[in-house]
């Protein structure tokens, strides 16, 4: 049983490791070998026997390996002798090796402690000597020295030395502070003859002792350099009010350049002293002169120069942005400055042309530093504003009745109006240079002011100049709306008022998406935590409902030129009608005023396309109802005067279709949503005449056609139906009766209305007419 086994699996084996022809002639050509165990034909029964043709040759191979490994364990035993023997030899070696590194090490310590003590006592001998020069360097090097010794303080002579370094330093911080008092005092008018070789040594001492002296040193230093200034614009001199802020800049940079010529060698350069000097003159403009003079006259400060003093020290902070790094804005003495305002100087992206592919100039570090004391004090300007766009509106005002309205047939008809784009011009110029004053309340106040005149414009200039339907010139009336009488047009606008009205929409709408440009452009002004102030939605509202108005007008005029039209068909005899002919002459008088009016109105709305769409939907919205109305009071009539009022109602439906492109050379497709309205209000006009054409005998015949055509339950419009057939009060009384037999049942829990529903609405008609609600209830909040 095992050798079958053993058989299958040699078969395996051997199946597993044959290769092709092809395989081994590839593997050959890669790796050539002479090797009889890489042939393909190796067999290894008979490589064995070559080897070992004989048992005598085998047991002499067996005794062969048994002397190899007598040999491997002979040399194995001699390597553990020669490691034992290594071992002993290197002890020795590591024992000198740590004495060696010990005695370095005590050397090293020895000559330090050399170096230390007489470091010291150096030290202490140039300090007697002022010898400042020698002092930098030496100090350093025994201060660098001494940290070696710290993990030894324990040691009563290492504890002495280090308590004399320390008594060192404190004698020459001490030393310097009254050499730099003698040479600058901070009282008296004497002022120092120039720089001192003794000073500017003492500098680099002050460097490395205690970071108090150096900046003890630049406190005193910088008092001493501007004492002259807090004598010559003081409060009381004339030459410290803003008029003459100038000679407060020209007297710093004089400074300034002499400190460069007589003491900029004296202090190191990283001490950045110029800046320093600099930055300390405007913490004492700001935070005590002109803040303080500003208060107490601050009746005085009028807009102008408010501006003209703003506009020279922004100027003067430039020039220091140009000059420093502002590297010592936060650890240099005096006061720290407030954080610079978030926005950037904003004239750089609205200087005139700048190329916006540039990269913006990087932040002021200075920008504040002095304009910040004008804040409290920018009501001046605001008010100042306000007074202005006043003015600016009360301009308009009356530019706009020198002038008059645009006048058809010119440019200047239909399009927005000058003074729109000038009161923003002016918006946008106040908006850049407050936000350069300040981003925080003022930007605010400015802001209101801002919402107060766009009321303003859209009251005044806007709205107050729409035509009035009750005025004398050609406007509209009440009583013109009144007018019975047969072929009595009404009062219509003219093309100049036409052409007003559209002007005065398309201004309105410039001003709603400029108004809510401006107010993206003032949050990005204003500091971030006053963002949510910033709100025009009121002022974009106001305008929104310019327009509006405007477009009702529109439609008001139109729909009123129709009225006298619609009132001659209601008046027309329609039951003598004899014959059928061509469209009737009120259908004439209706396309006569929509062709009229329709090209005046689009080409004046040229520029804004999607309210000319709305005044066709208002007006078709209009029309269709009043037109319906008007067809109900058309009674009685007969089977011809129907179908001439069919005839005529398709005419009118034909030119309402049409009606967006009436007059135009451009054919252009309606909007699908007035397409919609047109033939759903147009449809049920016509359903209403073929009503009144289908004979009502028998009368079940008629209610159901009625219904089916229709689809309205409400008892009145079938009255008025029969009322239009002529019928008598008496076969009108059963005619109703079976009406509201035959009146679909309403479904279960409803309340019953004036429309019809034949069938339960399936999911999808469910789910439409949810979302039409959402959308009008959308639509009305």
């Amino acid at each position: 049983m095992m050798e079958e086994e053993e058989l299958e699996f040699a078969e395996d084996l051997e199946a597993i490791l044959h290769l092709t022809p092809e395989v081994q002639l590839a593997i050959e050509q890669v790796f050539p070998s002479q090797d009889p165990l890489d042939r393909a034909d190796f067999n290894a029964v008979e490589y064995i026997n070559t080897l070992f043709p004989t048992e005598q040759a085998l047991e002499e191979a067996q005794i062969a390996i048994q002397q190899l490994f007598g040999k491997i364990k002979d040399i194995k035993d001699k390597a553990e002798k020669s490691e034992q023997m290594v071992k002993e030899i290197t002890r020795d070696i590591k024992q000198l090796d740590h004495a060696k590194r010990h005695l370095t090490t005590s050397i090293t310590t020895l000559n330090h402690l050399h170096m230390l003590a007489g470091g010291v006592d150096s030290l202490e001998a140039m300090t007697r000597k002022r010898q400042y020069g020698e002092v930098a360097n030496l100090l350093q090097g025994v201060v660098n020295v001494l940290e070696h010794f710290h993990k030894y303080m324990g040691i009563p002579q290492i504890r002495q030395l280090s308590e004399r370094v320390k008594a060192a330093q404190s004698e020459l911080g001490t030393q310097i502070l009254a050499d730099f008092e003698e040479a600058f005092p901070s009282q008296g008018s004497k002022r120092p003859g120039g720089p001192s070789n003794v000073l500017r040594d003492a500098c680099l001492v002050a460097n490395v002792l205690d970071p108090r002296i150096k900046q003890e040193i630049i406190k005193k230093f910088i008092r001493q350099h501007l004492s002259e200034y807090l004598v010559l614009f003081q409060e009381n001199q004339d030459v410290a009010w803003l008029d003459k802020i100038d000679r407060r800049y020209a007297w710093i940079k004089r400074q300034l350049v002499d400190y460069e010529e007589k003491y900029g060698r004296m202090f190191p350069e990283e001490w950045c002293m110029t800046e320093r000097i600099a930055v300390e003159f405007c913490h004492i403009t700001r935070y005590t002169n002109l803040a303080k003079v500003m208060r107490t006259r601050a009746k005085e400060i009028e807009v102008k120069l408010l501006l003209f003093a703003i506009q020279r020290t922004t100027n003067f902070e430039g020039l220091l942005a140009k000059r420093f790094t502002g590297c010592t804005l936060t650890d240099g003495p005096g006061k720290k400055p407030e954080s610079p305002l978030d926005s950037t100087n904003p004239f750089l992206e609205d200087e005139p042309g700048e190329d916006p592919r540039k990269p913006k100039a990087p932040d002021n570090p200075f920008h504040g530093i002095v304009s910040k004391c004008f804040e409290p004090h920018l009501y001046v300007y605001i008010e100042s504003q306000d007074k202005n766009l006043g003015e600016l509106i009360d301009r308009f005002v009356a530019d706009f009745r020198a002038q008059g309205p645009p006048k058809a047939g010119t440019e200047e008809g239909g399009a927005v109006l000058p003074s729109c784009a000038d009161l923003f011009v002016y918006y946008k110029k106040c908006m850049v240079q407050c936000s350069q004053l300040s981003t925080g309340e003022p930007m605010i106040a400015l802001t209101t002011i801002f919402q107060k005149y766009l009321r303003e414009y859209a009251w005044k200039i806007l709205s107050g100049n729409l035509p009035k339907t009750n005025s004398n010139s050609g406007g509209l009336t009440i009583s013109s709306l009144l007018k019975e009488k047969e072929g009595s047009e009404a009062a219509k606008f003219t093309v100049d008022e036409l052409c007003l009205i559209c002007s005065i929409l398309s201004t309105a709408e410039y001003c709603l998406a400029t108004t809510q440009q401006l107010e993206e452009k003032l949050k990005e002004k204003v500091d971030k935590v006053l963002v949510e102030r910033i709100n025009l939605t009121g002022e974009m509202d106001t305008f929104s409902t310019v327009i509006s108005n405007s477009i009702q007008l529109l439609v008001q005029d139109l729909d009123a030129a129709c009225d006298p039209a619609l009132t001659a068909m209601s008046k027309m005899p329609w039951q003598s009608v004899e014959h059928v002919g061509d469209q009737s002459p009120y259908v004439t008088s209706v396309i006569m005023h929509i062709k009229q009016n329709v090209p005046i109105i689009r080409d004046n709305l040229a520029s804004t396309r999607k309210y000319f769409t709305q005044f066709c939907i208002k007006f078709t919205n209009s029309f269709i109802p009043k037109f319906i109305n008007h067809l109900f009071r058309c009674k009685p009539i007969s089977m011809v005067g129907a179908e001439q009022l069919l005839l005529d109602t398709h005419s009118l439906k034909t030119v309402l279709l049409d009606l967006p492109s009436i007059g135009s050379q451009v054919l252009r497709k309606a909007p699908a949503s007035y397409t919609k309205i047109v033939v759903k209000g147009m449809t049920r006009a016509e359903m209403i005449l073929k009503v009144v054409m289908a004979p009502h005998e028998p009368p079940v015949v008629f209610v159901d056609n009625y219904i089916k055509l229709l689809a309205d339950g409400n008892p009145e419009t079938f009255q008025k139906i029969l009322d239009m057939k002529g019928l008598k009060r008496s076969e009108q009384s059963s005619m109703l009766e079976l009406f509201r037999q035959r009146l679909p049942t309403p479904p279960s829990g409803a309340d019953g209305g004036p429309s019809l529903s034949f069938s339960a609405p399936t999911p999808e008609q469910e789910s439409s007419r949810i979302r039409k609600l959402e959308k009008l209830i959308k639509k009305r909040l």
